[in-house]
């Protein structure tokens, strides 16, 4: 088949525009949209993958922008395949408008037309969708020739609903979560709270201390989101906390506020913290703010009982009855071109085996080091 063939045809009225944006602009696309998110601001894969492999899609409607995706692309060169990459996106969730499943339809057609029949690209979309909206997206994605990758495992979060009262919101809280609250207001805590690059620095200087002490892999790399919140403009920079005891940093945490959800993305505390329960005060002035500003959401960002169950009890404990356990709907992919999806499925291998090794050397790091304990005891 043509590549003519294999095109969908966009519904009456809607319009596709290819990488006709400049930067500053795309902000102004992103504060369109409810579910805009810090993964899909121009910084965000600047930074991390290179401004030469981000590419954007507008949708519009009758002249109206009502979809917008930043996308990542890795080709392989004079062959010209590769990979197109959707995280967290398309964005299609108006503001002040009922979100019409419809424009998603029509955006990941638009993205499916461009990236995969017109560039010849593997394309994988990995949108903020939640198990609960099942039912509605999984027949669309399908439809649109969308396939999930079921060996990739599904994410778990919570979301907290913003939409109560404040005083409904504690009440919510799970008791325990709750009493740690109260003792926390009368220790005596002082809260920072800004977006510096000095909070910035303070924060890692805690953040690496706790991964030494729990001797875990740093998830992301909090250099690179220090980058990133240089390089956000004013209204989109990561909001940080941090909380002092007795002039003694003992806990913090930094949240991305774009869109309507804010996202808990790093947080820490030592010992000190842990006896003062600094981060539950940082978390409920958190969500004192995000109230304030007319956040609907707040979206925990990630839980796992088995492998991390401190963090899943303080964060189950913070939702308590005032939110859901979801998960993410998954990755879906879609390819015209065999040469593509060879290529794709060769780099996923040899990505597998790239991060198998690099816990086989964790882990063998990790037992040196627990031996050098023993021997200096």
């Amino acid at each position: 088949m043509s590549k003519g063939e294999l095109m969908m045809e966009l519904d009456k009225g809607f319009h596709a525009e290819i990488d006709q944006i400049a930067e500053d602009f795309w902000y102004e696309v992103l504060a369109k949209f409810q579910d805009a998110n810090i993964y899909q601001t121009w910084s965000h894969d600047k930074i991390r993958f290179g401004r030469k492999k981000i590419s954007h899609l507008i949708l519009k409607k009758d002249g109206k922008i009502i979809a917008a995706v930043q996308v990542r692309l890795v080709k392989i060169p004079v062959i010209n395949v590769g990979i197109a990459y959707v995280f967290w996106g398309p964005l299609w969730k108006v503001k002040h408008a009922f979100p019409d499943p419809d424009i998603f339809t029509q955006a990941i057609r638009a993205l499916r037309n461009e990236y995969t029949t017109r560039q010849g690209l593997m394309l994988r979309i990995y949108p903020a969708l939640f198990s609960d909206e099942s039912d509605v997206f999984l027949p669309i994605l399908k439809k649109e020739g969308f396939t999930l990758m079921e060996k990739i495992p599904l994410s778990r979060t919570l979301l907290i609903d913003l939409n109560p009262d404040l005083d409904i919101l504690r009440k919510g809280l799970d008791q325990k979560w709750r009493n740690c609250l109260n003792r926390s207001m009368k220790n005596d805590l002082e809260l920072l709270e800004g977006n510096s690059d000095e909070m910035f620095e303070m924060f890692i200087a805690l953040y690496k201390e706790l991964l030494d002490r729990k001797q875990f892999a740093e998830p992301n790399d909090i250099n690179e989101f220090r980058l990133i919140q240089e390089d956000l403009p004013a209204d989109y920079k990561m909001k940080i906390y941090l909380c002092r005891y007795q002039g003694q940093l003992c806990a913090g945490a930094i949240m991305a506020t774009v869109g309507q959800t804010g996202i808990y993305l790093f947080g820490a505390t030592n010992e000190v913290g842990m006896k003062s329960n600094g981060s539950y005060l940082i978390q409920w002035k958190f969500i004192e703010w995000l109230k304030q500003n007319q956040f609907d959401c707040y979206n925990l960002n990630g839980i796992n009982p088995v492998t991390n169950p401190g963090t899943y009890k303080f964060k189950a404990g913070l939702c308590g009855k005032n939110g859901k356990d979801v998960y993410l709907l998954g990755m879906f992919e879609a390819c015209d071109n065999i040469v593509s999806a060879f290529a794709v499925k060769c780099g996923d291998l040899l990505l597998s085996y790239y991060k198998k090794g690099q816990a086989a050397a964790r882990n063998m790091r990790n037992m040196l080091q627990a031996r050098l304990n023993l021997l200096k005891q």
